[in-house]
């Protein structure tokens, strides 16, 4: 019996080259924002609630965060003092989740943390290759990657 041999690709991987980037990105970005007592979910929620009222709801949408998990998230932020959940100023029946002004300090630290890690992933890149990069990304997630297909395996896409 003829042994199997593997089929030469003619495509690159890219599930495989996204996946592990954002694996290791997201790995990275943990780490960083631990020395805070920050997880990424939570900065995900002071960014997205800082400026705007926006209900628990609405965040989880915005952040990809199921409810349960969205719970624990502005329960710890609560706990932190860096978030609270208030009655909403545009609508009595809405609770929206405020951040306080500790919150918006740790904010400023965790956006700062951010904006580093990212920065050392891009430099070991050329400065053309990192603006390339960033800017076709930016390009699949606006146009060919900007909704999932069809599927029963599909999440629903992380919002800006």
């Amino acid at each position: 019996m003829p042994s199997m041999t593997k089929q030469q690709r003619t495509e690159p991987d890219l599930s495989y080259l996204l996946d592990r980037s954002g694996h290791v990105l997201r790995t990275m970005m943990s780490t960083a924002l631990a020395e805070i007592d920050l997880t990424a979910r939570m900065h995900c929620v002071l960014v997205h609630a800082v400026d705007e009222e926006r209900t628990q709801a609405q965040l989880a949408e915005i952040g990809d965060i199921d409810k349960t998990t969205m719970v624990v998230t502005v329960d710890a932020l609560e706990k932190q003092g860096l978030a609270e959940r208030r009655q909403s100023t545009r609508d009595r029946r809405a609770r929206i989740i405020a951040v306080t002004e500790k919150g918006r300090d740790v904010l400023r630290r965790s956006e700062r943390i951010v904006d580093e890690v990212h920065r050392s992933v891009l430099t070991s890149l050329s400065d053309a290759d990192a603006r390339t990069l960033v800017r076709a990304l930016g390009q699949l997630v606006d146009g060919a990657l900007s909704t999932p297909g069809e599927g029963a395996a599909t999440r629903r896409p992380r919002q800006r």
